[in-house]
């Protein structure tokens, strides 16, 4: 009688006997609502908030240093051997008016990280090295700021060295689209030293401007929501995270949700280590009060009661795709069912190939295809194998990864698997502009596969009743399964293609014999059979191209 049944399920009962049903809205999901349609009723509640502020690039070009130059606290001594290992969130003061910024890890281990830290933030401040140039990393940085949607402000690091060529640099920018404001386009860019403080004033007065066109306002006088940056488990104040409150007034007491782990705030502390009450929109602050660890990128939710609480996180369990960092990508098919119907207007892709030659061909014959319903848009392009950080952004753009003469680490296979993310695989280049075409249009065809299942060669015919030859079989490999789909092979050659209608052992009917057994085997519809002859047992499978 416990047992949870859904809508349709109850309907038919109810329906049997009698009664009518109606679909009563869930206690968060009614909460929410009555929360919008107050901010939307009362839009002189709304306030100016600080902007959250990411700092992304290559690795060692700079961008802890950045940030502790900015904040005067000596951040990256404290960190193994000077590169950021966590997500940080810091808030500094500019002319009385804070910014939040989001210090993630460049090293190429933690682009899990910097995904993440590009999703919650309004402005994303990319960091070059006047002397380096645009590095590997500097373009994940790029795209995924893209992707996000947030305005980009280029920071040209390392002014104060020798080699400095901040013009190369921004003829770099405008080869990936960026064109900076000194090039007549519309990214701000500014040349800073993180070292001797030169621009540092500059960089923090664009974004103010950036932050103040942006408008960005909230509601502090609701229920508070946040995302969850970062969580780790501390042995003597048990599990904590750092969130980032994006709406609302979070308090200590308050009881809180995220992903599917609930709590009640018991203390927070800001970033420089103070206690405090609340914390407004826009601010980021350590949490103490989970019950386990939440995981980094949750959305963080408060409740009226443990009800509630429990009601959000059994929605969650049984939704998991609504989850941020399992959030479900579209496979190839889906795309052409979503064209079909019109509900997608542009194809998202990832490309990856085996050399830059193979890239350029790819990307222009693409460029070509275009439909009235859809057209291709490529995301990310890189060579080399399918990595963690492509399907991160796959995932978080809902685009499709596709690979050309190369492989997937095995970590990006088994991610891409947890994120539902579809790697398709391709030899021939004719093939997969073919497929995107017939994508486009709404028709491509599933790839079918042929599976042995096993075989068996014909020793010995016997006769059966009605004129019926029984095959007298030994299995060479795999195994021979009843009503199974079969061809009969002689010297190479296809005869047949039948069911099995009857496998026998002796005289005992079975559903299936292994390799190096004997059986008896009657086929639908042929008896046609010699000594000799193979049979072979198979499957259609859907697979990948």
């Amino acid at each position: 009688m416990n047992q949870v049944i859904d809508y349709q399920v109850a309907t038919l009962v109810t329906t049997a006997l009698g009664i009518r049903t109606s679909i009563a809205p869930e206690p968060a999901a009614a909460a929410s609502r009555t929360a919008t349609a107050s901010q939307e009723e009362a839009e002189e509640n709304l306030v100016s908030r600080p902007p959250v502020v990411v700092v992304l690039g290559h690795v060692d070009h700079g961008k802890t240093s950045l940030l502790d130059y900015i904040k005067s606290s000596r951040v990256a001594d404290r960190e193994v051997g000077g590169i950021t290992q966590h997500i940080g969130a810091y808030q500094v003061e500019v002319d009385g008016n804070p910014i939040t910024f989001l210090d993630t890890p460049g090293h190429a281990a933690f682009t899990a990280i910097r995904a993440r830290g590009a999703r919650v933030t309004d402005i994303a401040v990319l960091v070059v090295a006047a002397d380096d140039g645009i590095m590997p990393q500097t373009l994940e940085a790029i795209n995924h700021a893209k992707a996000a949607e947030v305005p980009i402000v280029v920071a040209i690091n390392k002014m104060d060295l020798p080699g400095a060529d901040p013009e190369r640099v921004k003829r770099q920018l405008s080869e990936n689209e960026l064109l900076v404001e000194d090039w007549g386009g519309d990214i701000v860019s500014v040349n800073v030293s993180a070292r001797t403080g030169e621009g540092i004033n500059d960089l923090l007065e664009n974004l103010e401007l950036v932050a103040e066109i942006a408008e960005l306002k909230a509601n502090p006088d609701k229920q508070a929501s946040g995302v969850v940056i970062e969580a780790k488990l501390d042995r003597k104040r048990g599990p904590s995270a750092t969130i980032l409150v994006t709406d609302g007034t979070l308090s200590v007491g308050d009881l809180i949700v995220a992903g599917a782990v609930s709590g009640r705030v018991r203390a927070m502390v800001d970033d420089k280590g103070k206690a405090v009450f609340s914390v407004t929109p826009g601010t980021p602050a350590e949490i103490l009060g989970f019950g386990a660890l939440p995981e980094a990128g949750d959305q963080l939710t408060v409740v009226a009661n443990e009800r509630e609480a429990r009601t959000l996180i059994g929605g969650r369990d049984r939704a998991p795709g609504s989850r941020p960092l399992q959030s479900r990508a579209l496979s190839l098919d889906e795309v052409v069912k979503q064209v079909d119907i019109g509900d997608i207007k542009e194809m998202t892709l990832v490309l990856k190939a085996d050399v830059q030659g193979s890239l350029e061909a790819i990307r222009h014959s693409l460029g070509r295809l275009v439909d009235e319903d859809a057209k291709v848009r490529v995301l990310h392009t890189g060579v080399g194998a399918v990595t963690e950080s492509d399907v991160l952004l796959a995932s978080a753009s809902e685009a499709v990864i596709i690979s050309f003469s190369v492989g997937s680490e095995p970590s990006a296979e088994r991610l891409s698997d947890r994120m539902g993310v579809e790697i398709r695989n391709y030899e021939i280049i004719y093939q997969l502009i073919d497929d995107i075409e017939l994508a486009l249009h709404g028709m491509l065809e599933p790839t079918m596969t042929e599976v042995i299942v096993g075989r068996a060669e014909i020793r010995e015919l016997f006769g059966g009743r009605r004129g019926v030859q029984i095959a007298g079989c030994r299995v060479t490999e795999g195994r021979i399964v009843r009503n199974g789909t079969v061809r009969v092979t002689r010297e190479g050659a296809n005869i047949a293609q039948s069911t099995i209608s009857s496998l026998r052992h002796f005289r005992d009917e079975v559903n299936e014999m292994n390799a190096g057994t004997e059986c008896g085997i009657i086929l639908q519809g042929f008896n046609d059979y010699k000594a000799g002859d193979i049979v072979e047992v198979y499957r259609q499978e859907r697979a990948r191209r």
